[in-house]
């Protein structure tokens, strides 16, 4: 496997989503390409709490978790420096300047979009932080 393809590979990814379904198959793709996944949160509380307290290369965040917005989240990974992309259906423009991310990953996705856009993201902070 080349170095591009191995970059998740031990990296402690947060994934915040709200849909079972989809926070199951994010998991299972996530662990597959080699990362390790803290969560998923499937609320704002555990988000947050997840956000603070876990070392972390990068977060996966989706825009509404239970009808509530994860812009608090948001502000809590660029305070500690952590990448992050949003996972959502929502459009770019939808969200608040506070919760821009580096990149946004449109809902829905093929695993391959996914994990590329993944070890992009990933591939901008090599420090667990």
């Amino acid at each position: 496997m080349t170095a591009g393809r191995n970059i998740l590979h031990g990296k402690h990814i947060l994934v915040v989503e709200d849909e079972y379904l989809i926070a199951s198959d994010l998991r299972r793709t996530l662990s597959r390409a080699g990362a390790v996944v803290v969560g998923p949160a499937g609320s704002l509380s555990e988000g947050l709490a997840l956000a603070r307290s876990e070392p972390l290369h990068a977060a996966i965040l989706d825009i509404k978790l239970q009808g509530r917005s994860s812009e608090e989240i948001a502000a809590v990974l660029k305070k500690r420096s952590v990448p992050f992309c949003i996972h959502s259906g929502y459009d770019q423009w939808s969200l608040s300047p506070e919760s821009q991310p580096v990149l946004r990953i449109a809902k829905p996705c093929t695993p391959h979009a996914f994990l590329t856009a993944v070890r992009r993201l990933v591939g901008s902070s090599d420090n667990v932080l």
